[in-house]
């Protein structure tokens, strides 16, 4: 059975990184350099592994990352170690992948939705974008996106595009105003006491040769050039950082003795990472067959063959109600098409799955069209995922029940 899938199965199993994050009580001054006061008291994050798991190959350079907050900002730094120092890009919102860089993401609400990607390279320049929804939905992002109030600033321990200087890393301070991160938050607002974002940091490094005195991209023995390193700090599973559902788990702290943050993952989320293994076995159905499947024997056996190990090859018994239907035309067909397939006009094949509390309500929600996966226990935002699902979908209003709210 091919494994080539689109949105292949983790390898990795549900053990994002937690983070407390502190609030900041000491001057901030901006120089890129974090041996300073105000990073005392800011821990570490793990260093960072390869973006496949920690079965790879440890990273050949060491990078770790700290944050702190305050009423106005998120504070973010990162030591990049290592004698590779280059870059090239110094236009804003160029693909700054290119050059080896630091990666920031940020999911302030856990819908895996509606997310801010943020890379910079050693000249500090900047590349800064919003996603509506992952590439793997059928997402894009929107370089036109500016984090407004951005502020950014590089340390290098040594020097740019010289390889015969004693050179040992750089270090970056990144500053993201709260209000740059309101875009489809309910109360757009700066976190509160033991609330958390979801957020991952990512640093791409090119192999290099070195050929007379300039860092020189490595090739493979028919020219191409060798694919880049990613290490991150919550590794994703696959070679693809737009997971966010593996992404840490950020708490935001006041330190206060007489209200302490409880920095412990949501049952929910464990519940959710249950709806997103149906997730990714629905979408390989859809893939190898061209139907979803409302029988959680046969998800059950597609998670078991495509599973690269025995984390995710099946999911846990909490009581699903599994449906698949279509949208055909201005209609919403209530009926069932496991096993149909797609006919000449169809517009979406749908696929919906609730988890619930024996006979009781629904506790979470998941609802995967071609295009749209999201779950949530929050009824203003399950109306709103409905409408976008109906606008998507050229259906009626009728549709909205589909999608049920908590």
């Amino acid at each position: 059975m091919s494994k080539n899938i689109t949105i292949p199965v983790p390898a990795v199993p549900f053990a994002p990184p937690v983070y407390t994050c502190h609030r900041a009580k000491k001057e901030f001054h901006l120089d890129g350099n974090i041996n300073k006061p105000f990073w005392e008291d800011a821990p570490y994050t793990d260093e960072f592994l390869d973006i496949q798991g920690s079965h790879m190959p440890l990273p050949r350079f060491v990078t770790r990352a700290k944050m702190l907050w305050d009423d106005e900002n998120l504070y973010v730094a990162a030591d990049l170690a290592g004698d590779e120092i280059w870059g090239h890009l110094t236009e804003r919102d160029s693909v700054i992948y290119f050059d080896n860089d630091f990666e920031i993401f940020v999911d302030p609400d856990s819908d895996t939705y509606h997310y801010y990607e943020f890379e910079m390279n050693v000249l500090n320049t900047v590349w800064d974008l919003f996603l509506a929804e992952p590439y793997r939905d059928g997402g894009s992002g929107l370089n036109g996106y500016d984090m407004h109030g951005l502020r950014t600033a590089v340390h290098v321990d040594g020097s740019i595009n010289d390889p015969s200087a004693e050179n040992k890393g750089w270090s970056v301070e990144v500053v993201i105003p709260f209000s740059a991160l309101y875009e489809y938050q309910k109360e757009r607002r700066a976190p509160k006491n033991g609330e958390f974002y979801r957020m991952n940091f990512s640093r791409v490094q090119w192999n290099v040769d070195v050929k007379d005195n300039t860092y020189v991209k490595r090739t493979d023995e028919n020219g191409n050039v060798l694919p880049e390193d990613n290490w991150v700090w919550a590794p994703t599973g696959v070679i693809n950082i737009h997971y966010p559902e593996l992404w840490a788990f950020v708490f935001f702290s006041e330190d206060r003795e007489d209200a302490p943050c409880d920095s412990t993952i949501p049952e929910d989320e464990y519940r959710k990472w249950e709806l997103r293994k149906l997730y990714y076995a629905e979408n390989i159905l859809f893939e190898t067959t061209g139907s979803y499947s409302s029988s959680l024997d046969e998800l059950q056996k597609t998670l078991d063959a495509y599973a690269p190990n025995d984390w995710n090859k099946s999911v846990k018994d909490l009581g699903y109600t599994i449906e698949t239907f279509f949208c055909y035309g201005n209609i919403t067909a209530g009926k069932r098409c496991v096993g149909s397939s797609f006919s000449e006009g169809m517009q979406r094949l749908a696929c919906h799955i609730t988890v619930r509390r024996g006979n009781g309500s629904p506790i979470i929600v998941a609802y995967r069209d071609l295009s749209h996966v999201a779950w949530h226990r929050n009824r203003k935002t399950a109306g709103r995922i409905a409408a976008s699902i109906e606008k998507l979908s050229n259906c009626p209003a009728s549709h909205r029940s589909r999608v049920e709210c908590i």
